[in-house]
């Protein structure tokens, strides 16, 4: 699968994401990086489109996080400017602030998928706030299609950004990405993991990338009960990529929608 990356495709898309940056007016990149595959290439991506001293990489650990140094190794290879922003207080307090909603009966428990999500959301408050100081700046979105096609990702958290370079390849052709723009192969191979269970992604899905990537691309896949569970997952998580339903009240929109946003055909009623 991944034959289909090479030189050509790869500059087509750095030179996409500089298209998407002057588009939208943005010529500072902010991104989260994690130590992880995905971030390694959009980080290197944006280098190459607009400069490595314009990339700003917040390194977000959360109650510790054991790729720290290599994350911190990746921001100093790429040559991106870089802060480690430890998010741990400010988790804690929010959990604080739930746990005390449960004592006095406001909500029955704190869900363990609230203590999975709220880190990611947490980031990307702080990608927003520090892309707001820094002028012209825009956050870009680094997750890959493997990872959204079954919905492992957390809505307003990793979901967010004005663009998202790796949102079309799955997550071999990451690797294949990352190896034509010369970046070491040993921040390239690391297994995926969410950083918030202690378990890898396969070990969470009950299924292989390569089992996943290979049906996204041929819609084939031989294990039918690992097709079906696939298809259950991009079905149930269809909510998290969804433009906000609106209701749309028998009213005329009579000004120019220059944005082209409200007099588009939505699924809302």
């Amino acid at each position: 699968m991944s034959n289909s990356i090479n030189r050509e495709l790869v500059l087509d898309l750095v030179s996409w994401c500089r298209r998407q940056m002057e588009s939208s007016g943005g010529k500072r990149a902010v991104l989260g990086l994690s130590g992880g595959k995905d971030s390694t290439v959009v980080a290197a991506l944006l280098a190459r489109a607009i400069g490595a001293d314009n990339v700003y990489a917040l390194i977000m650990p959360d109650n510790g996080q054991a790729d720290l140094d290599i994350a911190i190794e990746i921001c100093e290879n790429l040559n991106v400017q870089y802060r480690v922003v430890d998010i741990s207080s400010i988790t804690h307090s929010i959990h604080e602030k739930l746990a005390e909603a449960s004592l006095s009966g406001f909500i029955e428990s704190v869900s363990e998928q609230t203590k999975l999500n709220l880190p990611p959301r947490v980031r990307m408050s702080l990608l927003f706030a520090f892309s707001q100081s820094i002028p012209d700046s825009r956050v870009i979105n680094t997750s890959n299609l493997s990872e959204d096609w079954v919905g492992y990702v957390t809505l307003y958290g990793d979901t967010a950004g004005a663009f998202a370079p790796l949102g079309m390849l799955t997550s071999d052709e990451v690797i294949a990405v990352g190896r034509e723009l010369g970046i070491p192969e040993r921040f390239l191979t690391i297994p995926p993991a969410d950083g918030l269970t202690g378990r890898t992604d396969e070990e969470v899905f009950g299924f292989s990338y390569d089992q996943l990537n290979s049906y996204i691309r041929t819609g084939e896949l031989e294990d039918k009960i690992v097709r079906e569970k696939i298809d259950n997952l991009h079905k149930s998580s269809r909510f998290k990529f969804l433009r906000l339903p609106m209701f749309r009240p028998p009213f005329r929109i009579g000004a120019r929608d220059i944005a082209g946003i409200y007099n588009q055909e939505r699924e809302d009623n």
